[in-house]
């Protein structure tokens, strides 16, 4: 994978998510995001000339063409259900072969891509690497899948360090192999992971929704 240049030092926390309280910390760039469910309060153009300076790595960035659904928040039922394929940014569906262990990507529900609570993390790791909090029944050939939707303040988890994922709004911390659970900064509850399997076709596929609620909130 390969990296871009990251936001203008003009952006603001603002810029990747609804509802962060100022605690004086500073924004800090995400090296790998999905800003489709976290940009708020911008015109169309403004949109475009913000996203258009930045680019992040390939596999976790949805295309600009599809930032037009960011405005599709009045959307209040489920996110996946049975039978639901998850998509990539360029709304293919998602094979078991399109990660290796260690990698992550950022995936959508397929008939709802662009509501404010689609974006989700797929993560890829050794059946033996999970434990802790990790439902192994909602996994499949290594992949697990969590809400990309901070529950501090509803920020998009974009960076890693190592294997753990990071908001780069306040430094919430979360370890994929141990159910998402937090490891640091302020998130009062893990990432709701997402039950999925494998079709016949072999793609990856939901068996119902997340297992709590998405985003900030909801405990």
């Amino acid at each position: 994978m390969t990296l871009g240049s990251g936001p203008s030092d003009s952006d603001t926390c603002e810029d990747c998510c609804s509802s962060c309280p100022d605690d004086g910390g500073g924004f800090h760039p995400s090296i790998f995001s999905d800003n489709r469910a976290a940009v708020e309060r911008r015109d169309y153009a403004k949109l475009l000339a913000t996203v258009g300076g930045l680019t992040a790595v390939g596999s976790l960035t949805a295309p600009l063409a599809g930032l037009t659904r960011v405005f599709e928040r009045s959307y209040t039922g489920p996110v996946y259900s049975d039978g639901i394929y998850l998509v990539d940014g360029e709304g293919e569906r998602v094979s078991e072969s399109a990660l290796a262990e260690g990698e992550k990507m950022t995936v959508f529900p397929e008939p709802r891509p662009g509501i404010e609570r689609a974006p989700t993390l797929l993560v890829r790791h050794a059946k033996e690497a999970y434990s802790g909090g990790t439902k192994l029944e909602y996994t499949v050939a290594g992949y697990a899948a969590y809400s990309k939707v901070c529950t501090h303040a509803g920020c998009m988890v974009s960076n890693e360090e190592g294997e753990t994922l990071v908001c780069p709004c306040h430094f919430g911390k979360f370890d994929p192999t141990a159910g998402a659970k937090v490891v640091g900064g302020p998130p009062p509850r893990p990432l709701p992971q997402l039950p999925i399997t494998l079709s016949s076709e072999g793609y990856l596929i939901a068996t119902g929704d997340f297992e709590g609620p998405v985003g900030a909130g909801g405990e």
